[in-house]
């Protein structure tokens, strides 16, 4: 595919941060995002790697739904949907009853996909008064930020950017950049240390949080917190299932960890998606050997679905992911 940056200019190749660079590679016209294949054709995620995680978020919209007095319209926001998979898996699995009540939106840059259920709105912006759950599964990770550097004088500059992932040091970071990174990610004057400055995050997170009048907010993400922040940041690329260098030409995803604390408002809580999904009904345990004996065809179903389980809530994997949990109010249902 033919790459979408607009990276030369009249003086030669053009420098930008990597804020600016990622938002035109991935959301621009004909930007990664809005491509045929759509994430799944890159990348796994969770949605991806069982039908049981659908269920599981099915699950906690009838506890919300519970929590808020079984409203007569309930809603589900998807941020971040991809094609529709997780909204089309939600829907499924809810309770008749439920699902008779329930209003789907699913939030995409990209256009609707053929044959997705009718009941399923689509839409570029998530809806306002909302009064259900929102979940935004691998959303934050892929609003762009900006990239420090320290250089050798012990100073942290921008990292600027050019089409073919060329980069090299700019101006001082300073302002609320800078104030967020001494606040959330000090980088202490060693020459080469990283991070990426979640300020826009942050800001996305409160954004989509204030679209509900009442519900939970729930955002899941490869995640670190001030105690575990990597050195030299995680800003990476991802290509047809496989890890690459980060280049803005539209070619890749462009993605980096979150400082799931920073974001989280007043009342939220951080926990893995392990204990998460856990509480959920989520478990890898094996089914009794007996059941082999008396119902072969259920121990089988059984058993793919403790492997399904076992992958989503893994250590090293899918169970690392964070989960933020933002009741808005309601009581934490989780």
């Amino acid at each position: 595919m033919t790459a979408v940056t607009r990276d030369e200019g009249p003086a030669g190749p053009r420098w930008r941060g990597w804020c600016a660079a990622a938002q035109e590679a991935l959301y621009g016209p004909g930007g990664f995002y809005r491509r045929a294949e759509g994430p799944a054709g890159h990348f796994r995620t969770s949605v991806h790697a069982s039908p049981l995680f659908a269920r599981a978020v099915a699950e906690l919209l009838c506890r919300v739904d519970e929590a808020l007095g079984r409203p007569v319209t309930l809603d589900f926001v998807d941020m971040a949907a991809g094609r529709g998979e997780l909204a089309a898996g939600v829907l499924a699995a809810l309770p008749a009853d439920v699902a008779a009540r329930t209003r789907v939106y699913a939030v995409e840059v990209a256009g609707r996909p053929a044959g997705l259920d009718h009941r399923i709105e689509w839409r570029a912006e998530p809806p306002q008064g909302v009064t259900g759950l929102l979940f935004a599964n691998e959303w934050l990770d892929n609003v762009p930020v900006e990239v420090a550097e320290v250089d050798p004088a012990g100073v942290a500059r921008l990292v600027l950017v050019r089409g073919d992932g060329a980069e090299r040091l700019g101006e001082p970071v300073d302002g609320a950049q800078a104030r967020w990174l001494a606040r959330w990610w000090p980088l202490h004057g060693e020459t080469g240390l990283r991070a990426e400055i979640g300020l826009p995050r942050d800001e996305a997170w409160a954004s989509a949080v204030a679209t509900l009048d009442r519900g939970l907010a729930v955002a899941v993400d490869y995640a670190h917190t001030a105690d575990t922040r990597p050195p030299f940041g995680t800003l990476t690329g991802f290509r047809e299932g496989r890890e690459t260098a980060a280049v803005p030409d539209g070619s890749c995803d462009i993605t980096a960890h979150v400082a799931l604390d920073a974001c989280a408002l007043p009342g939220g809580r951080l926990l893995p998606q392990r204990e998460a999904l856990r509480a959920l009904g989520v478990s890898g345990a094996r089914p009794p050997l007996t059941l082999a004996s008396t119902d072969p065809a259920a121990y089988v179903r059984a058993l793919a679905s403790a492997g399904e389980a076992a992958e989503l809530t893994a250590a090293g994997g899918l169970g690392d992911f964070g989960w933020l949990v933002q009741p808005v109010g309601i009581e934490d249902p989780l």
